[in-house]
């Protein structure tokens, strides 16, 4: 590890205290339910962190050793008083967690820029759950006599089958004109989880996708060694990685970001909502169902389908908690049964779709603002379109908002006159 990124987590792991005191002054309306989503998060720090530092300190720089184990302790200390804190107080916090419809409506026109109202997209996710639960039934049944996939031995043989596939669906999307991967661009790897993070696996996706400063490096996702008992996504992976590599590789996150961060204008290599990239992570995986990468393991298009009714259900979890028409509980439950998927991850998606209103929605309705872009692109342009150059183009820019690239693409300003209409 170098000087610089020891330092870096140092810096960090000594602003805990500081980070904390001011949560304690700028909670002014704190909320118990998302206090105990902390509290379910934040559980015995002391023990994760040393466990942690104890990974890390071998790689670490020796003269900043002790530098390291002053900065656990710091850390440590901080996160078990925050969880005093956090206990002492939520009685007294607000069991109100949704936005309202007046915050929700205003996400949706002035950030997200998404030129629909909830009840449009209720309907619209309702419509893709109808279609997905049906190709779904259709897949089983055309695959009913095939056998299903077995889950890796070692995680050895799992790590080496990613990178033969990460390579193949570079060469299939060059190979079928879909879009166009550049020389430069490195690849995208899984590797064992490293000791050092196995503490804190459950904060989220444990991967790192590089950034602009980075494009020289590979991206890297951690995994869990290929068990049975694996959780909903996990699982999928442990059977065929392609389709994780899809949205969150090639030719989706890593794929668009690091493009969209090579990006000739320095405002476009950044964004402020996660609507497009969503979509377009959401987008990829179908459309290379379509163009028939799954034809060898077709037990994996089951898979797609089945992420395609999480996506949809989404839309309807995240609009009825932002509008206070779900608990949590109610949320995580519905899930559950009807993706289906284990309950853990049910549940910690409907706490963090609680927390982030909006962002549940994105998968869902990015990918079909990127379809209606598509449609438009091909009657606006005729003959002359063309899916490979479409597609470099929503790469690219991929970090604006899908109605702003449609604006740009074409000229089509009326979804930008929907969002505000003036009398002109």
């Amino acid at each position: 590890m170098t000087e610089t990124r020891a330092s870096n987590i140092i810096i960090r792991l000594n602003s805990f205290p500081k980070t904390i005191s001011d949560a304690k002054v700028n909670l002014t309306e704190p909320v118990a339910t998302f206090a105990n989503n902390a509290l379910a998060n934040c559980y015995e720090p002391t023990r994760r962190l040393n466990e942690c530092k104890q990974a890390l300190m071998p790689m670490f720089p020796v003269k900043l050793q002790s530098q390291l184990d002053k900065a656990i302790t710091i850390a440590a200390s901080a996160l078990e008083d925050y969880i005093v804190w956090l206990e002492n107080n939520k009685n007294n916090m607000s069991e109100k967690f949704s936005v309202g419809r007046e915050n929700y409506e205003y996400f949706l026109r002035d950030i997200a820029l998404i030129p629909y109202t909830p009840e449009q997209l209720l309907l619209m996710g309702k419509q893709d759950w109808n279609r997905s639960v049906a190709f779904d039934i259709y897949e089983e049944m055309r695959n009913r006599e095939i056998p299903k996939p077995k889950i890796f031995k070692t995680i050895e043989k799992q790590n080496k089958q990613q990178r033969i596939d990460e390579s193949d669906i570079r060469k299939f999307l060059e190979n079928n004109n879909i879009t166009s991967v550049p020389d430069w661009l490195k690849h995208y790897k899984t590797e064992k989880i490293p000791a050092h993070i196995i503490p804190f696996k459950n904060m989220g996706v444990v991967d790192d996708l590089t950034s602009e400063s980075r494009l020289s490096e590979d991206a890297v996702a951690y995994i869990p060694d290929p068990s049975p008992d694996l959780s909903y996504f996990r699982l999928a992976t442990a059977q065929d990685p392609r389709p994780i590599i899809i949205h969150e590789g090639v030719p989706g996150h890593y794929f668009q970001l690091a493009l969209s961060w090579a990006n000739s204008n320095p405002i476009r290599r950044h964004f402020f909502d996660s609507g497009s990239i969503e979509g377009i992570g959401f987008y990829v995986e179908e459309l290379l169902l379509q163009f028939g990468l799954f034809e060898d393991r077709p037990h994996t298009r089951e898979t797609i389908y089945s992420f395609m009714r999480l996506r949809a259900l989404r839309v309807d979890i995240d609009i009825n908690l932002a509008l206070g028409n779900y608990t949590i509980d109610q949320a995580g439950a519905y899930l559950a049964l009807t993706v289906p998927m284990d309950e853990a991850t049910a549940i910690e998606e409907a706490r963090f779709f609680a927390m982030t209103p909006g962002q549940a929605i994105t998968y869902q309705i990015g990918k079909l603002q990127i379809l209606k872009f598509i449609s438009d692109a091909k009657i606006a342009q005729q003959e002359k379109f063309d899916l490979r150059n479409f597609h470099d183009y929503m790469m690219e820019n991929g970090n604006v908002p899908i109605t702003l690239q449609r604006w740009e693409y074409l000229g089509l300003t009326d979804e930008v006159k929907n969002l505000w209409p003036t009398d002109n």
